[in-house]
């Protein structure tokens, strides 16, 4: 099992032609729902409120096949989200949110897991950040530890001291993956990949960096791939970066790498495998991306699209993604 920990908000989408409209969201939570509709046995450790929006995001989560952990739903409302998007389909967000989890015991919480996952705000807004940090320093060397930093400038406060404890969660996991605008407000002026080769110097087996359009890069001892973005027509971005994280984890579990037992197949992985694991995952972001807010694929979809490729390089045809 993948246990995902962190914030389940509603996203309220506002297009620039000034419509709203609401969809479940949340990065831990839009990575366990991609998780789940990939076929993954998935738990979310999150909060929600008594509230319609807390009632429908619960809906969408279980309906996804996540299973909500114990505890919740407490009284304070559901977080929410005001993502615009401009006419590129990229969006911006701004938050009303409450995060902090029950007081239960890390063992406890993680029990049957073989990784844990978390990132954004989860990890950095108190009081909920340091109930994750401890659960990270739990998981570490007992479970493959996950991070997405995910940033969240409105909420996170200075960005120097942001990136302190940003990286003390990059030197405790074992993947990471992180956007360009991510490195961009925390390591100003540096070139990504630089970045993603100190990240790895500190500790993690992969370090990923995700840049739109111009695709992906992956770092790990072995050396450096990079994954050119699918073309796709874009509804929007919302939830792309959580689709490529949870393509990524689940890819990694069909490859056997997640686990303890499996940390040192991990930290030695070569180069075509981590071809293998961005092309997965770049393949559920595109999907993402096709079609308005955070709304991944299921391994059903998946499976169709490539047995069209597939019928295509035999002398068959398909329409893309």
């Amino acid at each position: 099992m993948i246990t995902v920990v962190g914030e389940a908000v509603m996203d309220l989408v506002r297009s620039d032609q000034g419509r709203t409209t609401a969809h479940p969201g949340g990065s831990p939570a839009n990575v366990a729902v991609g998780l789940g509709r990939l076929g993954n046995d998935v738990a979310l450790l999150t909060r929600l409120g008594p509230d319609a929006h807390g009632t429908r995001l619960a809906r969408h989560l279980v309906g996804s096949g996540v299973a909500l952990a114990a505890g919740a739903v407490d009284e304070h409302p559901t977080s929410t989200a005001i993502a615009r998007t401009d006419e590129s389909g990229s969006a911006t967000y701004e938050f009303a949110i409450t995060w902090q989890l029950p007081d239960l015991e890390p063992d406890e919480l993680l029990a049957g897991s073989a990784c844990l996952h978390t990132g954004s705000i989860a990890a950095t807004l108190e009081p909920g950040a340091s109930t994750v940090r401890r659960l990270v320093e739990r998981a570490r060397g007992r479970r493959t530890v996950s991070y997405d930093p995910n940033c969240r400038p409105s909420l996170m406060g200075d960005p120097e001291q942001a990136r302190a404890r940003i990286e003390s969660l990059v030197a405790s996991a074992d993947v990471v993956k992180a956007s360009d605008e991510d490195l961009a407000w925390l390591r100003p002026g540096q070139d990504v990949v630089d970045v993603a080769r100190q990240w790895l110097a500190l500790g993690p087996s992969l370090v990923v960096v995700t840049r739109g359009a111009a695709g992906a890069v992956g770092v790990c001892r072995a050396g450096t791939v990079e994954q050119r973005a699918r073309r796709v027509t874009v509804a929007d971005t919302v939830g792309a970066g959580d689709a490529f994280m949870a393509g990524l984890l689940d890819a990694l579990h069909r490859h056997d790498l997640l686990g303890p037992d499996n940390a040192g197949r991990l930290h030695g992985i070569d180069t075509a495998t981590l071809a293998e694991l961005l092309d997965t995952a770049s393949l559920v972001s595109a999907f993402t991306c096709t079609r308005p807010g955070a709304n991944p694929p299921t391994a059903e979809e998946l499976a169709a699209y490539r047995a069209s490729v597939r019928s295509s390089t035999s002398g068959g045809s398909h329409s893309g993604i």
